[in-house]
């Protein structure tokens, strides 16, 4: 049987839920001098952010060094055990180590400070505790100390851990605007997946070629229109003028249209039933910014044009599909 709303699980839940929201808060509010200290610390050196710790601290620092390197600041994760047994070597002179600890007080972290020292690297601690031995050992501390656990024992780090992540998130994008990390940054270290294509997906890689877009002049028959539309396989057909520049389209919806109002398919002209001034896109424009302005304008294709308002292609919802953009 599903618990009722009101169930001491949920009752539970709920209060895990809220302990760990208010330690996130209570971070924003702490939050100065110190953390300046730390993004400007690692744009001034030039070698790369070691992320380390164990346990619990481990895993939070292995995600923020994958947030890090994807988001323009080149890091990567070292377990704290590990680097007491060869990983320091990886640790340059002109690196940034970044060491979390709630405690402040782990023995595999602490061995490996006076090295991390003796390399050249600097230190930033994040701790829950500023009094403690790697916060006092540090070049610049980040306080992520939590009131309380949401543990009903105080004891698991689950607030401690949510209050690391987000601590670690806020420094990521921090640096990732004061180096001004753009869209197209992020997709060259995202070029997989659908966030990839999204991101680095053209016009030009997606649309028909202008030779295989179905265009008649404006004076022509509708019936002239129908046949291009049939062996063209995109529900349009671009309208152009002598020079080539598209001047309207017809489309599926313009024949019904032209239709429920009773015009005569053998005799009507295209200029009386086309859409004129269609809406265009250039090659060069992001495939994501056609999918858009295909839903926002509510119509299934788009004319591409060059630079000189020359036909250069056309594509369709059906395009963009095929190549996964939407």
């Amino acid at each position: 049987m599903p618990a009722s709303s009101d169930s001491r699980v949920v009752q539970l839940a709920r209060k895990v839920l809220r302990i760990e929201a208010e330690a996130v808060e209570a971070l924003a509010e702490r939050l100065g001098a110190e953390f300046d200290r730390a993004v400007a610390l690692i744009l001034a050196r030039r070698g790369r952010v070691i992320v380390t710790g164990v346990g619990k601290s481990g895993h939070i620092a292995r995600k923020l060094a994958a947030t890090l390197a994807s988001t323009g600041t080149p890091a990567y994760f070292v377990h704290a055990a590990e680097a007491a047994h060869g990983d320091l070597g990886m640790i340059t002179p002109e690196d940034v180590v970044i060491a979390l600890s709630n405690s402040g007080n782990s023995e595999e972290v602490l061995t490996i400070v006076p090295m991390v020292k003796r390399q050249g690297a600097r230190l930033i601690a994040m701790t829950g505790r500023p009094e403690s031995p790697l916060a006092t050992e540090a070049d610049v501390h980040l306080d992520a100390a939590v009131s309380e656990e949401a543990c009903p024992l105080n004891l698991a780090p689950t607030a401690s851990t949510t209050a690391a992540l987000a601590l670690g998130d806020a420094l990521a994008v921090a640096l990732l605007d004061a180096r001004g990390f753009g869209a197209e940054d992020f997709a060259r270290s995202h070029p997989g997946g659908s966030l990839g294509r999204r991101l680095l997906t053209r016009v030009a890689d997606v649309m028909r070629p202008a030779d295989a877009v179905p265009a008649v002049a404006e004076d022509a028959p509708l019936t002239r229109a129908l046949l291009a539309m049939t062996s063209g396989g995109m529900g349009m057909t671009a309208i152009t003028d002598p020079a080539g520049a598209p001047i309207g389209i017809f489309t599926d919806g313009d024949l019904r249209r032209a239709l429920e109002k009773g015009c005569d398919v053998r005799s009507v002209r295209l200029s009386e039933v086309m859409t004129r001034n269609p809406r265009t896109i250039g090659p060069d424009a992001l495939a994501a910014e056609a999918a858009e302005a295909m839903e926002r304008l509510r119509v299934s294709q788009l004319i591409v044009v060059d630079a000189a308002g020359r036909l250069a292609g056309a594509l369709t919802t059906h395009d963009l599909m095929l190549a996964k953009v939407i």
